[in-house]
């Protein structure tokens, strides 16, 4: 049945619009905390199969991390309630039940600035549904560097100027001046902020252009394993960062500032003591200077939520740039 009502539509109306919206002359400027989302859906919808469908695939465990938390923080709200300041959220998907003109549409800065809006019309919930999960991945891509601009944003209102990584490597990172330096060594740096209960870390250093990435999941560990026995000690004597072997790390090709790069995310624990937490690593392909540049980023955090932590030392390491 859901194959006939949709058919005829896809040719006309299987149309992803990703524009600005012009026809307004200001808009102000958008709301929300990081990796949130307003979904507006009639509540009868929201209850059944649409919107669970919905809930499942926007709240998808991010990944990384030691205990699952949810990609997106959503928030609901009925089409009666969704007007003036409800629609300055930064990231926004609405359901609407029409039979005139089906579909699906990305428009940036609709009601707000910046922002990303989704328009999912449909005549029932199953071609809703249809154009929804046709176009999820997009969807969220699109959330995900809304965000990212936006953290970019909020970090540079406060930068960090200090040059160690430029002097000791040739490259820029964009971070908030509450990171400071705790080591700058030969071939190591390590800047650290403190958070609730803990702090946050990124730690750069170089390999050989050459070096031996065949088996990434035998040859990344070992490489971290022995950079954090040289320089990223533990509480106690003897003790230091380690990659943990119960979580199978996520691993994929990546680039960054057009450079190719191989991305892990997994968790860490303390050799002889009890610390443990997620890490994102970076081993970014610098041709020019004829090096691999690691850049990693880890969080200690004892009960806290980690998900926006490891999405802040995320971005941060993709700001990355070498330094003409």
């Amino acid at each position: 049945m859901i194959i006939k009502n949709i058919l005829p539509l896809l040719f006309s109306s299987l149309i992803i619009a990703c524009q600005s919206n012009t026809s307004q002359a200001f808009v102000p400027e958008s709301n929300g905390n990081m990796n949130a989302l307003t979904i507006v859906m009639s509540k009868s919808s929201w209850g059944k199969n649409l919107g669970k469908q919905v809930q499942t695939s926007l709240t998808e465990p991010y990944e990384g991390l030691p205990f699952d938390e949810p990609k997106y923080d959503l928030y609901h709200l009925d089409p009666s309630i969704f007007s003036g300041f409800a629609r300055s959220g930064r990231n926004i998907v609405v359901f609407n039940k029409d039979t005139t003109e089906q579909g699906f549409k990305l428009i940036k800065n609709l009601w707000a600035r910046p922002q990303i809006a989704a328009i999912i019309t449909g005549e029932d919930d199953e071609v809703m549904s249809f154009y929804f999960e046709e176009n999820k991945s997009l969807l969220m891509r699109s959330i995900d560097e809304n965000e990212k601009v936006e953290k970019i944003k909020r970090m540079s209102k406060s930068l960090n100027t200090d040059k160690e990584l430029t002097e000791r490597f040739g490259i820029t990172l964009t971070f908030p001046d509450a990171y400071q330096t705790v080591k700058d060594t030969a071939n190591f740096t390590w800047i650290e902020k403190k958070v609730v209960k803990g702090h946050l870390n990124i730690i750069a250093y170089t390999l050989p252009l050459d070096i031996d990435l065949g088996k990434i999941e035998e040859r990344i560990p070992k490489i971290r394993d022995s950079i954090g026995e040289l320089f990223v000690p533990g509480r106690v004597p003897g003790s230091y960062m380690i990659t943990e072997r119960a979580y199978l790390p996520y691993y994929y090709k990546t680039k960054v500032n057009s450079m190719d790069a191989i991305l892990t995310k997994g968790t860490w624990e303390v050799q002889n003591d009890f610390m443990a937490g997620p890490y994102v690593n970076y081993i970014i392909k610098d041709t020019i200077n004829k090096r691999n540049i690691v850049i990693e980023g880890f969080s200690f955090a004892p009960s806290e939520s980690k998900r926006n932590y490891m999405f802040e030392l995320n971005t941060i390491i993709t700001t990355m740039k070498l330094v003409n």
